[in-house]
C-alpha cells in the first residue's frame, strides 16, 4: 500500500513538471531559450542573442537613423507565437507608438534597426507579456514579430 502512494506521488510530481504555469520565472526563462534556439534553427535564422534574451534577426538594417528607446516610431509589424499562430498584425500603413509605451522586447529590439530597416524580434515572455494571458496570447509564450520600422519621429 506504501508503495502504491509512492508510485502516485511520483507520477503526479513527473506529470506536472512539464506544465508551464509551475515554472519558476528563471525555469521559464531557462525553458523559452531552448524553445527559440530550436525555432531558430529549424528555421534556418541568422539570429544575434542581446545579454537579456531577445533575440533579432536583421534582414535590412534600413539607411536612416537607429531611433532612441524614447523616440515614437511608426512600424508595419506581424506578431505570431512559436506555432505560427498569429496574434496580431498592423495595417500596411504601419502603427505609430512610443518605445516607452511597448513590451520591453519592443523598446530594446526596434532600435536594433535603422528607418527602413526590417526583421525579426524573438521575445521570451519574460520581455513580453510575462506569465499574464494578453487577448489571443496565452501566458508565458515566447512572441515572434516581423518588422519594418518605416518612421522615427524625435
Amino acid at each position: 500500500m506504501k508503495y502504491r502512494y509512492i508510485l502516485l506521488l511520483a507520477l503526479l510530481l513527473i506529470g506536472g513538471a512539464g506544465c508551464k504555469k509551475n515554472l519558476s520565472p528563471e525555469e521559464q526563462f531557462e525553458q523559452d531559450i531552448i524553445d527559440i534556439e530550436d525555432y531558430i534553427e529549424k528555421n534556418n535564422l541568422n539570429a544575434q542573442k542581446t545579454a537579456s534574451g531577445l533575440y533579432y534577426v536583421i534582414n535590412n538594417l534600413g539607411t536612416g537613423n537607429h531611433p532612441n528607446s524614447n523616440d515614437n516610431v511608426t512600424v508595419r509589424y506581424k506578431g505570431y507565437l512559436l506555432d505560427g499562430t498569429v496574434f496580431d498584425q498592423s495595417q500596411e500603413e504601419g502603427i505609430t507608438f512610443n518605445l516607452q509605451q511597448v513590451i520591453e522586447g519592443w523598446t530594446e529590439g526596434i532600435p536594433k534597426y535603422k528607418e527602413g530597416g526590417s526583421g525579426i524580434l524573438i521575445i521570451p515572455s519574460k520581455l513580453g507579456y510575462k506569465d499574464k494571458k494578453q487577448g489571443k496570447i496565452p501566458a508565458n509564450s515566447v512572441l515572434i514579430f516581423e518588422v519594418d520600422l518605416l518612421m522615427i519621429q524625435h
